[in-house]
């Protein structure tokens, strides 16, 4: 479930409002706004794409963890969907056994 938007990251791009495919943000003037919560499939979309690492989504979908921003940044918790599965610089030699994949069909 979505948890965080941490706006000293947050560049209000909205990629976040366009991945979501349950509609859970709402675009605003500013920040983008976490407005539907209990609508959140966990499907890290918006975490993916978000392009700061401004964004936690929980694994546990059921219901809020309940953790804050700042807790969040000291934990490393922003962004770290998007490095566990190779979108970073730094991870990015995790995708190496999907291009294998692809290629050689193993």
């Amino acid at each position: 479930m979505i948890e965080i938007i941490d706006p000293e990251r947050c560049t209000a791009c909205n990629i976040c409002v366009t991945a979501c495919p349950t509609n859970v943000f709402d675009k605003t003037e500013g920040l983008p706004v976490i407005a539907r919560q209990a609508d959140c499939q966990t499907c890290f979309l918006c975490e993916l794409y978000c392009p700061e690492d401004a964004l936690f989504v929980s694994p546990f979908a059921e219901q809020p963890q309940g953790i804050d921003v700042v807790a969040a940044r000291q934990s490393g918790l922003l962004g770290s969907y998007r490095r566990a599965v190779g979108w970073t610089e730094e991870t990015e030699h995790l995708r190496e056994a999907d291009r294998s994949f692809r290629l050689f069909g193993q």
